[in-house]
């Protein structure tokens, strides 16, 4: 469905710190850097698109967050979600919904929200019921 998504970031260094570790975290692969751009992408294994980039705007303006904007990560267990939410956290990421269910999406949508250094909205979420026991 889609080729890439480029998120701007105005601090290229403290972006990559934020997204390096989350992104490898999440199973990503780094395909590119190129920090005198700025820019970089990250793809699942064995694939080579959809990408997700950070980068300078390319018109050469000021970064700032989209309003209404998110990009959502798909994880496969809501225990990622617990994971992956609390390390973004620790990488500076500000909180904008702790895990939990959301049952307003669907009866198993299970997400949290945070914002990256760079003030972008970003979700982690599982689709799938929680196994039974």
């Amino acid at each position: 469905m889609f080729s890439h998504i480029h998120v701007g970031v105005g601090d290229f260094g403290r972006a990559m710190a934020f997204y390096a570790p989350l992104l490898q975290a999440l199973g990503l692969e780094l395909k590119f850097v190129e920090p005198e751009h700025p820019w970089a992408g990250w793809k699942m294994p064995g694939v080579d698109r959809p990408l997700f980039i950070i980068g300078a705007p390319h018109d050469g303006a000021p970064q700032h967050p989209g309003n209404g904007q998110m990009t959502a990560f798909q994880v496969a267990r809501r225990a990622d979600v617990d994971r992956l939410h609390a390390l973004a956290l620790e990488l500076g990421g500000a909180d904008e919904g702790a895990p939990g269910l959301r049952p307003q999406y669907h009866a198993d949508y299970y997400g949290a929200y945070f914002r990256d250094t760079e003030g972008n909205k970003l979700c982690l979420c599982c689709h799938a019921a929680e196994p039974a026991r």
